[in-house]
């Protein structure tokens, strides 16, 4: 497999986590930040910075749109529920750990 294939399968798949992410709305970030210790707000900043590394400027909010699929305040509307405290003491304790 050359680079330029492999560069356009890792974009695939990136695409296909997207899509996932998007089909399972009910998976909460900090559902994730607990189990994976990363969220869908990560993989906007890590798309941001990988955009400024190779000279593209592409901000937050943008970068959540990629993300999301959509505006991340209309996301967090429709989507986001509030915290349980049990999930709060959870990422508290893995902050802690760092």
């Amino acid at each position: 497999m050359n680079k330029s294939q492999e560069t356009e399968i890792e974009a695939a798949v990136f695409r296909r986590l997207l899509k996932h992410l998007d089909e399972h709305k009910e998976v909460q970030n900090i559902e994730l930040m607990n189990l994976a210790s990363f969220c869908r707000n990560c993989l906007s900043k890590w798309y941001m910075a990988e955009a400024e590394e190779r000279g593209e400027s592409v901000d937050y909010e943008e970068a959540r749109a990629t993300v999301y699929g959509m505006p991340y305040s209309e996301w967090k509307e429709k989507y986001q529920t509030a915290a349980t405290p049990e999930q709060l003491e959870k990422m508290n304790a893995r902050q802690k750990e760092k």
